[in-house]
């Protein structure tokens, strides 16, 4: 039962008659209103709104009754006495904090601007319940950040990578960014925090702004009988999700946590497809590239291992190293590789553009035309001869 229906005053019903009789229909509700709002029954207060607008209008008094009721030119008049009921009661339910009611009556209306001004402006208390406000806000879209820098706070690394990874971001590539730096930074300094406890145990005492780096040399059998520090899932999950990130603070700290991963025991780096097959060694290079460092050389060591992958029939390097030349802004570069390893029109599903789009950005209508005739559709090749021609 709701708990505001339950809270309900028996005495309301009476005073609602003696109103009804002494002041008449409007009077009525108003009492009502009044008495429902010291209430703090808000959800009935909704309707005890609209009921009063279908008094004003002369028709049935009940606020659920069908519009068919109301003469015609009373139901935009109407439509706005929802609306303002409605951002009225939902105002009232974030004055209280009660964000999943409050987002009922603006989810209703179709305005989630004052939700996300509540969101943004709201900091967990340490006994608050935050799963409903999570759901709204990163599920329902209206504040995503906000919803995954509560779930980080209170629930982990694991579950913010849950919810990352779960997720289709491609499309909002920006809160993919964000997401993806709060999660390195929260396991970089987790990782700090673990090393030198782990040093100070060991009576070795780092300098305060010692790196990840210089921590690791500090003791010489940090890493030994398979030790780590962080949760080595974790560690992979991040560095991953790190190859999304552009040049900035955050793809050095990621850079960092690959060093760590380099000094874990074999067993623990874990197993990672090809062209990542050397594990963390390889993602360094790859956010190398990124960061400005040592470029052509780390993607020398990716083109070298595409090769090899394709021999074997595995074409993921290729598709990673078309993805890699196409941040880059290197599309020449990208199409001639695509063309060599990519080529087959029997492909299908790749992490990268198709050849056919590569050639359709680059304006390389002749390769288009040679693709379509290879993948026997006259069309298309046509197409592509007439492009060319043009």
């Amino acid at each position: 039962m709701d708990t505001e229906t339950a809270a309900v005053d028996l005495g309301l019903f009476d005073r609602a008659e003696s109103a009804l009789a002494d002041r008449g229909p409007l009077g009525a509700v108003d009492a009502l209103i009044a008495d429902l709002m010291a209430a703090e029954n808000y959800q009935a207060v909704f309707y005890a709104k609209l009921m009063r607008k279908r008094v004003e209008l002369g028709v049935s008094p009940f606020p659920t009754g069908p519009s068919s009721e109301l003469p015609d030119a009373s139901h935009e008049v109407y439509e706005s006495a929802i609306r303002d009921a409605g951002r009225a009661v939902g105002a009232l339910y974030l004055e209280k904090r009660d964000f999943n009611k409050a987002w009922g009556f603006y989810r209703m209306l179709g305005e989630q601007e004052r939700m996300f001004a509540a969101l943004d402006a709201y900091e967990p208390a340490p006994d608050d319940d935050t799963y409903g406000i999570v759901e709204i806000a990163w599920q329902h879209g209206v504040h995503p950040q906000k919803g995954f820098d509560i779930l980080l706070g209170r629930s982990g690394v694991c579950s913010a990578i849950t919810m990352v990874s779960s997720a289709n971001l491609a499309a909002n590539p920006d809160l993919r960014e964000y997401c993806i730096k709060k999660l390195v930074r929260a396991l970089h300094e987790q990782l700090k925090e673990r090393l030198r406890g782990e040093l100070e145990a060991r009576d070795v005492k780092p300098p305060t702004e010692a790196t990840i780096a210089e921590m690791m040399t500090s003791s010489p059998d940090l890493f030994g009988d398979d030790m780590y520090h962080i949760d080595v899932s974790h560690l992979s999950s991040v560095v991953q999700l790190a190859a999304h990130l552009p040049k900035c603070d955050e793809l050095d700290l990621a850079i960092e946590l690959c060093e760590y991963g380099q000094h874990l025991s074999p067993n623990l780096r874990g197993d990672m497809p090809a062209p990542f097959d050397e594990g963390y060694p390889d993602y360094a290079k790859y956010l190398d590239i990124f960061a400005g460092r040592n470029v052509e050389s780390n993607l020398g060591h990716f083109r070298a291992k595409i090769a090899i992958a394709a021999d074997g029939g595995d074409t993921f390097p290729a598709e990673v190293f078309v993805n890699l030349l196409l941040r880059l802004q290197r599309l020449p570069e990208a199409l001639a590789v695509a063309k060599q390893y990519l080529g087959d029109p029997d492909l299908r599903d790749l992490s990268c553009p198709t050849v056919t789009e590569l050639a359709r950005r680059a304006g390389d209508f002749a390769t288009m035309a040679e693709v379509a005739k290879t993948a026997a559709d006259p069309v298309n090749y046509l197409a592509g001869l007439i492009a060319q021609r043009r």
